[in-house]
């Protein structure tokens, strides 16, 4: 079940190429001119509620939350479930509590968010800095991951064809960022997600069809194939190894639900709507992809293991990354026609497109905010023209060592990465967005403690969890440093990123809160509202 036929190898290879082509040529069709900012990290703010929802959506869904939370599924059932809701519901809160003064807020990046209400180059530099923190690690995942799952579709199995593939696909994210800017690479999240969902919706009527449309059938074969019998379909299995299972699952919920929200690559796409009412509605339609998602996935995670054990899926890969891949193709039956070849290749295509989109979007965050924060921010006047150019070089800068990196940490287990990535942006950005947008009395030092505190609590508690070491799923499973009792740091580190923040905010004194409290409400009314406050 792990390696595709040789029809299916070779049409995979076709796909691949006509997507990397068509895609390629997209962004440059699409591209801005040389000097124009708004239309490189806006896109004019141009794309109707629909297209922009679906391009928001497409940022959300990355290649980690398809094949990770896929795996997690079909290895763990019922908390698989779970993850799969939380991620959903994290885009829920960034609907109902961010968005709309989020777009208020911002223009090109989160950093003209906080400078907002509290303009300085140290505030700019310090959410590039953690901009960069929190993507990097999911760029590494999403590179090295596009290297294997080349090799399982392909039959590679050497290590130099896998670094090769980063390499190659590694340049051409590097170009989507850098031609196609904000408008070209939302294209690319579009189709990936027609594509995405449409595949995904058709394997998950036939894995129904095998069990004769009843969702109670698929749960319950699910848990004879599991080895674990009922304990598949209830709460703790994940985080059973454990001392604390309950408390564990919390604190990873914690991370999904404000950390997925509040990443930059996400939270930018808010200011790519023309008006408040376009941002609301970018993301009913965002949410409702969303949701349809996780539905899909559900089905084909279960199905994955129904139809052929949770063994089976281990051994193709231990953390179940291939899970949505055999589920896929397993649906098919023994006997796979040249239309159901057609359709997994469909499928395949589907996440490799997700690869490419992913890692380019959150190139494009990073450069962004690289050129206009740090560069653009210095206080000279600069040409659109140079900004955008440093954008583009910017994604270079950025993209270069990430490939390096990636190459470097194929082989290694790549879960702690995506969790450093979620606890960063609920530890630290989540607190930052909240407190900026609606805590009147809110200063520049509690501003820069939660975003510094936030992003250290969680460095330093990280390396001490079972993802890194002490384990044989870990990172570093030959050694064992492991003394975090926890498998994520949400528990301790999002309210200690809340608690920074506060804390700064009473060392700023009493007078520098009352100042910053009437700069609030100068802008309070366009921030929450987009209406001008009028004096007298």
């Amino acid at each position: 079940m792990t390696d595709l036929t040789g029809g299916a190898q070779t049409m995979s290879l076709v796909a691949f190429s006509a997507v990397t082509t068509i895609t390629l040529l997209l962004c440059v069709m699409t591209g801005p001119d040389q000097d124009d900012l708004d239309e490189f990290y806006t896109g004019y703010s141009s794309l109707s509620p629909m297209r922009n929802g679906l391009a928001i959506a497409g940022d959300y869904i990355s290649a980690a939350t398809v094949l990770g939370t896929g795996g997690v599924i079909a290895l763990f059932g019922y908390d698989g479930i779970v993850l799969a809701l939380s991620t959903a519901l994290s885009l829920m809160l960034l609907m109902f509590l961010l968005a709309e003064p989020l777009r208020n807020a911002g223009r090109f990046t989160m950093g003209d968010a906080f400078a907002r209400r509290m303009p300085g180059r140290s505030v700019r530099i310090t959410a590039c800095l953690v901009t960069l923190a929190a993507l990097l690690p999911l760029i590494l995942v999403q590179l090295a991951g596009t290297g294997q799952l080349v090799a399982f579709l392909l039959g590679f199995s050497g290590d130099s064809l896998k670094t090769g593939c980063i390499v190659g696909l590694g340049a051409l994210m590097i170009s989507y960022a850098a031609i196609g800017g904000m408008k070209g690479t939302a294209l690319i999240q579009m189709l990936k997600m027609v594509m995405l969902l449409g595949s995904g919706a058709v394997i998950a009527v036939l894995v129904l069809r095998r069990f004769d449309w009843d969702p109670g059938a698929l749960f319950s074969a699910a848990a004879e194939q599991s080895g674990v019998g009922p304990a598949f379909l209830r709460s703790g299995l994940q985080f059973a190894g454990g001392p604390h299972p309950r408390l564990d699952m919390i604190s990873s919920q914690l991370a999904v639900v404000l950390g997925g929200a509040c990443l930059p690559h996400v939270t930018m796409r808010m200011y790519t709507a023309s008006s408040a009412r376009q941002v609301r509605r970018s993301m009913s339609w965002a949410v409702s992809s969303v949701v349809l998602f996780v539905l899909v996935i559900t089905v084909v995670g279960f199905g994955a293991t129904a139809l052929i054990g949770r063994a089976a899926i281990t051994q193709a890969d231990p953390q179940g990354n291939t899970a949505y891949l055999l589920g896929s193709r397993a649906a098919f039956g023994p006997d796979v026609s040249t239309a159901e070849t057609l359709l997994f290749t469909t499928v395949t295509t589907a996440i490799f497109l997700t690869l490419l989109a992913s890692v380019a979007g959150m190139i494009l965050a990073c450069a962004n905010s690289l050129a206009h924060d740090v560069f653009a921010g210095r206080g000279r006047p600069m040409t659109g023209r140079r900004e955008m150019t440093l954008a583009r070089l910017s994604s270079l800068a950025v993209g270069v060592p990430a490939i390096l990196l990636a190459c470097l940490v194929q082989h290694r287990s790549l879960q702690p990465l995506v969790t450093l990535s979620f606890c960063l942006a609920a530890s630290a950005i989540a607190p930052a967005l909240v407190y900026s947008l609606f805590w009147r009395r809110y200063t520049r030092l509690g501003l820069l403690c939660t975003l510094i505190g936030g992003t250290v609590v969680v460095l330093l508690l990280m390396p001490g969890t079972n993802l890194v070491s002490g384990s044989p799923g870990s990172a570093f499973p030959e050694a064992d440093f492991n003394w975090f009792p926890f498998t994520t740091t949400g528990l301790v580190s999002i309210p200690a990123g809340f608690a920074f923040g506060w804390l700064g905010t009473v060392a700023s004194g009493r007078r520098t809160a009352e100042e910053q409290r009437r700069q609030y409400e100068a802008v309070e009314g366009w921030i929450l509202a987009g209406v001008v406050r009028r004096s007298g």
